[in-house]
């Protein structure tokens, strides 16, 4: 990383190592409640290869106990606060934490609201494979993803509960704050769609606001955005003073958003390719703890990456057990052809929980560490008491995952072993909905942090398929790639 600026990688022995960091955070994470795994990370010599063993443990180090899973959570974010620094234009370096108090030499952000002309809904519907399905057609969809084991039961009954309740809908009274709007999986065309007040955060890019702005015209809702000061005559100039960079403005956009009335959920759906995918989430960390600090009523909200180990309910456990053996004879063919490396059984027999290990490694150790400190804080916030909306979504086809051949694939192929892939539309209206039922309700009180994460899955089908994902991605791959060239 040459000349970096704004949040950055620590300075270590090796550069402005994404793999020392990595390394590094593990370890600190699993010290005081597994010092074996902890030597395990720091000794690691092929993290790039091998980080992928050393994630899982984190979650299984977990299970031992609350107070565990929440000790990792709370010391792997403090040991990445303690790391990662912030270098200002002047390179001038300081702490990331520091930078609330250091770093406000850039001139305020404003804020411009437009108002949608069109109607607003009150009825849940979904977008799903050429359909709008509403009432009973949507329940009966609901329905055939759990008996598949696309979705946990408990996502098809926060669903209903929204269905039933078309009034949770109007989310005007809160101030759902979308960082990342622009991003394919986020709520925002949902809650525009059902009359929200919407706050918009993402980078200072004219096309993306003036899509946004469309968007929001279109719909009943109200949308909030951050301006630099100067007069807009009409869309195209709004947008052209729209937006702001979190990782080189981020005390400008505190500032910001402390201003903003009625109580606050914080979104994050940002997301950036390789290393910098880490140093937007650490900025986002570095906003939620700043603001938590500065107003009593943030409620926080997150999309989990199916791609990830998760302990799951026994019940997803039968489930796959079931189709591992219904598989019987194809599987041992497979299995002898491939030397034994291919269609392992998902879990142990009888596990409870099991442990669900879908990390891609193909998306590598800084996309799995930015998506875990995202969990990380989802627990300690939990802790602490605040609303949480944590959920888990489904593979979905969005323009990142196509950009990579080999995941690509593998999504063209996952059906053959009963995964459902999504559409981006479908997605983010069914996390939308779970999102406005979390809100709504505060969620449920479970006894692990690992039930928190569990809860309302729409893993796709990755947690109850017969085999474990990685030993069927090859396959995967090999399927989607010849039903491309078909």
């Amino acid at each position: 990383m040459a000349n970096p600026s704004g949040v950055v990688f620590p300075r270590t022995s090796e550069g402005r190592s994404t793999s020392a960091l990595g390394r590094a955070v593990v370890a600190d994470a699993l010290r005081a409640v597994d010092p074996v795994g902890a030597r395990a990370a720091e000794h690691e010599t092929n993290w790039r290869h091998e980080y992928l063993g050393h994630f899982r443990r984190l979650v299984e180090a977990g299970l031992l106990s609350r107070d565990a899973a929440v000790t990792i959570a709370r010391d792997g974010l403090a040991s990445l606060h303690s790391r990662m620094t912030v270098v200002g234009a002047d390179s001038r370096e300081t702490g990331l934490d520091e930078i609330f108090t250091t770093g406000r030499a850039d001139e305020a952000l404003e804020t411009a609201t437009v108002a949608g002309g069109g109607p607003v809904e009150r009825e849940l519907s979904l977008p799903y494979r050429g359909q709008r399905l509403r009432g009973d057609d949507l329940l009966r969809r609901l329905d055939a993803w759990v008996t598949a084991g696309v979705i946990e039961p408990s996502c098809a009954e926060a669903v209903r509960a929204v269905l039933a309740n078309p009034d949770w809908l109007d989310l005007r009274d809160q101030r759902v704050v979308v960082l990342g709007a622009g991003a394919e999986m986020g709520p925002l065309p949902s809650l525009l769609r059902w009359g929200g007040d919407v706050v918009a955060v993402d980078l200072p890019r004219p096309e993306l606001w003036r899509r946004l702005l469309r968007t929001t015209r279109r719909h009943g809702g109200r949308l909030r955005l951050p301006v630099r000061p100067g007069a807009a005559a009409d869309d195209n100039a709004l947008a052209a003073r729209a937006g702001a960079d979190l990782l080189h403005r981020l005390p400008q956009v505190a500032d910001w958003l402390r201003g903003v009335d009625g109580r606050l959920v914080l979104g994050n759906y940002v997301y950036a390719d390789g290393a910098t995918n880490v140093r937007v989430a650490m900025a986002v960390d570095a906003l939620t703890c700043h603001l938590q600090r500065h107003r009593d009523d943030v409620a926080l909200a997150f999309l989990a990456t199916p791609t990830d180990v998760f302990a799951v309910p026994a019940e997803a456990v039968a489930h796959a057990e079931r189709g591992y053996a219904a598989r019987g004879f194809a599987r041992r063919s497979l299995r002898v052809l491939s030397g034994g490396r291919l269609l392992h059984r998902n879990y142990p027999p009888g596990a409870d929980p099991g442990v669900n290990d879908s990390l891609v490694p193909q998306q590598g150790p800084n996309y799995a560490l930015a998506k875990r400190l995202q969990r990380w804080r989802a627990t300690v916030a939990r802790e602490a008491g605040s609303t949480v909306s944590f959920t888990v979504a489904p593979p979905t086809r969005t323009r990142s995952v196509l950009r990579n051949r080999a995941l690509a694939a593998a999504y063209a192929g996952a059906h053959r072993f009963g995964i459902e892939v999504f559409e981006p539309a479908t997605s983010n209206t069914l996390m939308a909905a779970l999102l406005v039922h979390d809100l709504r309700t505060g969620g449920p009180a479970l006894a692990h942090p690992w039930q928190d994460e569990a809860y309302a899955a729409a893993h796709g089908g990755l947690w109850r398929v017969p085999y474990a994902p990685r030993s069927a991605l090859g396959l995967a791959v090999l399927l989607g790639l010849g039903g491309a060239r078909a």
